[in-house]
């Protein structure tokens, strides 16, 4: 009778240490996940300050209005290019970093509801007589919540699937309107 203090006394240590470990785990991924979002950032701060150079020097070259104009739209369709790559990569990144959240917690969880069973087997096997039903209503309410938790996760993925394929959609029927815009702009100009 005394080992099962003993074993919950047991139990809470393992859960404390596992909730550290997925505490660490997800604490990594953020800083994983946010070391490319600056690494992103950077590259995309850069990449526009040689393009805005470029672009400065080119139309501080033009001859006349027309060809300033010309210059002006023929940029349009290459910066929404560049501003739908960032948001494409910035998707990737969440996507990414979201992802591996779901991972190191599916995994946590399903550690951690193995050993709640198996200790609620345990302390079942040094239960005093007529309280199986207790112990099976315990099992039950286990099995249950695992059951909601994968309803919860599948939706969660069902859901992030559908905000990405819309994510998808929009850059596509933007870029298609940015190089109709462009393609007007510049046959507007040379006109």
């Amino acid at each position: 009778m005394f080992a099962i203090p003993e074993q919950f006394s047991n139990a809470t240590k393992v859960s404390l240490e596992s909730q550290f470990a997925l505490l660490s785990s997800l604490t990594s991924k953020t800083f994983e996940g946010m070391e490319k979002l600056v690494d992103l950032n950077i590259n995309a701060a850069r990449a526009t300050l040689e393009d805005s150079s470029a672009v400065a020097r080119q139309l501080l070259g033009a001859k006349d209005p027309q060809e300033f104009f010309s210059l002006t739209a023929s940029q349009a369709q290459p910066a929404a290019e560049k501003a739908l790559s960032y948001s494409r990569q910035l998707a990737s990144i969440a996507a990414g970093t979201g992802a591996e959240f779901s991972k190191a917690a599916e995994s946590q969880i399903v550690e951690a509801n193995r050993k709640v069973i198996s200790l609620v087997d345990e302390v079942s096997k040094n239960a005093p007589a007529g309280s199986e039903s207790f112990v099976a209503a315990v099992k039950t309410a286990i099995s249950n919540a695992n059951a909601g938790y994968e309803q919860i996760s599948k939706t969660t993925k069902q859901a992030v699937e559908a905000v990405e394929a819309n994510l998808n959609a929009a850059v596509n029927q933007f870029s298609a309107t940015a190089r109709k815009a462009t393609n007007a702009a510049t046959a507007a100009a040379a006109a």
